[in-house]
């Protein structure tokens, strides 16, 4: 029988679980894991004996995508035997998670079936934990070394994501703290979009349930000052209100509505 490969999420509380992920957990040949918290990496391990843990991939001072490609390596190896293989990554399995992808696609390039199953990730568990809606101004999400280093273009009068604040300009593991000196530069940097007090809020959602997501707000000046481990994310609230293209508001019929927002909010 040919091998095969199916990647799923674990949210970010062992109870998001889907229950399609958690047959497949039970079912596979081999599972292969990276969780981040003890009760997820118990709970998975009961379902499955042949669990292994792809967290010893990582070494301190090891340049991460080293390490992301022994992982893909450890996960092929059984496909390539004739199992099904399952891997269970903490979050969505798809977002900010390089191995899966690229094992996804190394896989289906050698012949094999090769799926990823959607998950909760934290990005779902932002939009719930601080209340808004992405519709409502619009929402970009980037992360943070690669925001900076190839100055990303954005609009500050729409919603601004910005994921792991904590390792910003370090390529390689460390444990347990990184320096994170590039923090500096990322609020230097957002100094010039926004006002210095400008509120942003550094964010952690709870991988335990029933515990409280972590909501420290706090002004861009004083980020320095803030709470900020390797798995924060910032939120950046809009800056200002926006002005509705009226000729653009014409063509869809809208020029009423248009003229009366920018009447509302810009007639000063």
């Amino acid at each position: 029988m040919p091998g095969s490969l199916t990647i799923v999420g674990t949210g970010i509380t062992v109870s998001q679980i889907t229950h399609e992920a958690r047959m497949h957990i039970k079912t596979a040949d081999k599972l292969f894991h990276l969780v981040a918290d003890p009760i997820t990496n118990l709970r998975i391990t009961e379902l499955n004996s042949t669990a292994e843990s792809l967290y010893d991939s990582y070494e301190p001072g090891k340049e991460r995508m080293k390490s992301y490609m022994e992982m893909v390596e450890r996960m092929l190896k059984p496909v390539r035997e004739g199992k099904s293989v399952c891997v269970a990554l903490y979050g969505h399995p798809g977002v900010f998670v390089y191995p899966s992808h690229r094992a996804i696609e190394e896989a289906k390039m050698e012949g094999f079936e090769a799926k990823m199953l959607p998950a909760v990730s934290a990005e779902d568990c932002l939009f719930s934990d601080v209340g808004f809606d992405p519709a409502r101004s619009g929402c970009q999400s980037y992360e943070a070394t690669d925001f900076l280093l190839f100055r990303r273009k954005f609009d500050p009068a729409s919603a601004l994501i910005l994921w792991q604040i904590g390792v910003i300009g370090d390529l390689t593991f460390q444990y347990p703290k990184y320096k994170n000196t590039g923090l500096l530069v990322l609020i230097e940097h957002l100094l010039n979009y926004y006002p210095s007090e400008h509120e942003v809020i550094v964010y952690e959602a709870s991988s335990i349930t029933l515990c409280k997501p972590k909501i420290d707000r706090v002004t861009i000046n004083k980020l320095k000052e803030a709470d900020v481990t390797p798995i924060s994310t910032l939120y950046v609230p809009p800056a200002n209100e926006v002005y509705a293209d009226e000729l653009m508001a014409d063509k869809l019929g809208l020029k009423d509505v248009a003229v009366k927002y920018n009447q509302r909010y810009h007639s000063g």
